[in-house]
Protein backbone atom coordinates (compact mmCIF):
# COMPACT_ATOMS: atom_id res chain seq x y z
CA UNK A 1 0.00 0.00 0.00
CA UNK A 2 2.79 2.44 0.76
CA UNK A 3 4.42 1.57 -2.54
CA UNK A 4 1.20 2.39 -4.38
CA UNK A 5 0.95 5.69 -2.52
CA UNK A 6 4.46 6.71 -3.48
CA UNK A 7 3.83 5.77 -7.11
CA UNK A 8 0.68 7.89 -7.12
CA UNK A 9 2.58 10.69 -5.46
CA UNK A 10 5.31 10.55 -8.11
CA UNK A 11 2.65 10.58 -10.86
CA UNK A 12 1.16 13.72 -9.34
CA UNK A 13 4.60 15.32 -9.13
CA UNK A 14 5.27 14.52 -12.79
CA UNK A 15 1.88 15.86 -13.77
CA UNK A 16 2.48 19.02 -11.76
CA UNK A 17 5.87 19.40 -13.41
CA UNK A 18 4.35 18.92 -16.86
CA UNK A 19 1.65 21.48 -16.10
CA UNK A 20 4.28 23.97 -14.95
CA UNK A 21 6.40 23.37 -18.05
CA UNK A 22 3.38 23.85 -20.30
CA UNK A 23 2.41 27.03 -18.46
CA UNK A 24 5.96 28.38 -18.80
CA UNK A 25 6.03 27.45 -22.50
CA UNK A 26 2.78 29.35 -23.08
CA UNK A 27 4.04 32.33 -21.08
CA UNK A 28 7.27 32.47 -23.10
CA UNK A 29 5.31 32.17 -26.34
CA UNK A 30 3.07 35.07 -25.32
CA UNK A 31 6.05 37.21 -24.27
CA UNK A 32 7.70 36.48 -27.62
CA UNK A 33 4.52 37.45 -29.49
CA UNK A 34 4.21 40.69 -27.49
CA UNK A 35 7.87 41.56 -28.14
CA UNK A 36 7.49 41.00 -31.88
CA UNK A 37 4.26 42.98 -31.98
CA UNK A 38 5.80 45.87 -30.02
CA UNK A 39 8.61 46.03 -32.59
CA UNK A 40 6.03 46.18 -35.41
CA UNK A 41 4.09 48.92 -33.59
CA UNK A 42 7.28 50.92 -33.05
CA UNK A 43 8.15 50.64 -36.76
CA UNK A 44 4.62 51.71 -37.74
CA UNK A 45 4.75 54.67 -35.33
CA UNK A 46 8.04 55.81 -36.85
CA UNK A 47 6.56 55.55 -40.36
CA UNK A 48 3.52 57.52 -39.21
CA UNK A 49 5.75 60.13 -37.58
CA UNK A 50 7.67 60.61 -40.82
CA UNK A 51 4.39 60.93 -42.74
CA UNK A 52 3.06 63.47 -40.23
CA UNK A 53 6.29 65.48 -40.49
CA UNK A 54 5.86 65.51 -44.27
CA UNK A 55 2.23 66.57 -43.85
CA UNK A 56 3.29 69.51 -41.67
CA UNK A 57 5.65 70.63 -44.45
CA UNK A 58 2.94 70.22 -47.10
CA UNK A 59 0.23 71.96 -45.05
CA UNK A 60 2.62 74.68 -43.91
CA UNK A 61 2.32 74.44 -40.13
CA UNK A 62 1.17 72.25 -37.25
CA UNK A 63 -2.28 73.81 -36.96
CA UNK A 64 -3.07 73.41 -40.66
CA UNK A 65 -1.77 69.84 -40.63
CA UNK A 66 -3.90 69.17 -37.55
CA UNK A 67 -7.00 70.36 -39.36
CA UNK A 68 -6.12 68.62 -42.63
CA UNK A 69 -5.34 65.31 -40.95
CA UNK A 70 -8.11 65.61 -38.36
CA UNK A 71 -5.51 64.99 -35.68
CA UNK A 72 -4.99 66.92 -32.44
CA UNK A 73 -2.07 69.37 -32.44
CA UNK A 74 -0.63 67.49 -29.43
CA UNK A 75 -0.49 64.29 -31.51
CA UNK A 76 1.13 66.20 -34.40
CA UNK A 77 3.80 67.49 -32.01
CA UNK A 78 4.39 64.05 -30.52
CA UNK A 79 4.89 62.57 -33.98
CA UNK A 80 7.16 65.46 -34.97
CA UNK A 81 9.29 64.72 -31.90
CA UNK A 82 9.44 61.06 -32.87
CA UNK A 83 10.44 61.97 -36.42
CA UNK A 84 13.19 64.26 -35.12
CA UNK A 85 14.43 61.55 -32.77
CA UNK A 86 14.45 59.06 -35.63
CA UNK A 87 16.31 61.48 -37.90
CA UNK A 88 18.86 62.18 -35.15
CA UNK A 89 19.30 58.43 -34.59
CA UNK A 90 19.77 57.83 -38.32
CA UNK A 91 22.27 60.69 -38.51
CA UNK A 92 24.13 59.19 -35.54
CA UNK A 93 24.19 55.78 -37.24
CA UNK A 94 25.59 57.32 -40.43
CA UNK A 95 28.21 59.33 -38.50
CA UNK A 96 29.22 56.22 -36.56
CA UNK A 97 29.60 54.23 -39.77
CA UNK A 98 31.97 56.76 -41.43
Amino acid sequence: MILVMSVQSSDKTLSRKQRLQEKQRRQLAVVDTVDKTEAKVRKAEVELAVAVAEAVQVFGDEQSASEGLDMPVEAIRRFLGMAQDEAAGAAGDVAGAS
